[in-house]
């Protein structure tokens, strides 16, 4: 793990925070404060973002809504527990995942209609990382495995000024 250093500010946006897939038909809105966010490297992120890292935004499962017609893909999630995916069945953008039974909700951020807010607490699974991919060295969280996720929360909470 990185040092710790001053931390980054992040001014949250005011509720709700309102996001969708590409063509629109599947839309959402975040009621509750995001618990965390940060950005994954492991090869099954890899994978189903086609890029080098997956972005997770967690918020509380009763402060997300959606609207418009989905389809879930339900599988065993590295975890060994099962996650419930959540697409658009028109254009395939993937918006949410949850593990089931989970009290949070990942939102795809990048689904977000504003993103420029966002800043991530931390990196996890660094160790399968794309190597052109810089880690920050100021103070933002590295996990060169799985995360350990109170401390993303803590760190998340520093970030956005909250006790």
């Amino acid at each position: 793990m990185a040092t710790t250093n001053a931390v980054s500010r992040v001014e949250l946006p005011e509720l709700p925070i309102e996001g969708g897939c590409e063509c629109g038909s599947l839309r959402y809105r975040i009621t509750a404060a995001p618990l965390t966010f940060y950005l994954c490297h492991c090869t099954t992120c890899q994978k189903q973002s086609g890029s080098a890292f997956g972005a997770s935004l967690h918020v509380p499962a009763e402060g997300i809504t959606l609207e418009g017609p989905s389809t879930t893909y339900s599988h065993l999630g590295g975890s060994g527990r099962t996650l419930d995916a959540v697409f658009c069945p028109s254009c395939g953008d993937r918006l949410t995942h949850q593990v089931q039974g989970g009290a949070a909700i990942v939102v795809k951020p990048g689904t977000l209609d504003d993103r420029s807010w966002l800043m991530p607490a931390g990196h996890v699974f660094t160790a399968s990382r794309q190597p052109w991919v810089s880690l920050p060295d100021d103070g933002t969280l590295l996990f060169e495995g799985a995360p350990d996720l109170p401390a993303l929360r803590a760190r998340w909470s520093e970030m956005v000024g909250r006790p």
